[in-house]
């Protein structure tokens, strides 16, 4: 895969990180305000399993190091999952005020 083409993917995964974390509201600072909430709740928890899928695949691996972009595209990814999770879990009113 190309440099420009590693890089986009990045980038594209980056900015689906933060449209499943995104809580929309009828004030833009309240919108702000939930989805930095958002974040601190699941950024932990979605570190803590990306270390361990980490410390797996490099066990397999046989000790090499896994390149940062793809632990960038690891956290990514399962944020994106933990992130339309607990978006389906909100807006179906069991963890929403």
């Amino acid at each position: 895969m190309g440099n420009g083409k590693k890089n986009f993917t990045l980038v594209a995964s980056a900015v689906l990180y933060l449209l499943f974390n995104l809580r929309l509201s009828s004030d833009p600072m309240k919108s702000l305000q939930a989805t930095l909430w958002q974040l601190l709740q699941t950024v932990p928890y979605v570190m803590g399993i990306v270390i361990i899928i980490v410390a797996l695949l490099q066990y397999m691996a046989g000790g090499d190091k896994l390149p940062w972009d793809r632990r960038f595209r690891l956290f990514f990814g399962v944020g994106i999952v933990v992130g339309l999770f607990y978006g389906i879990y909100e807006y179906a009113g069991v963890g929403g005020k």
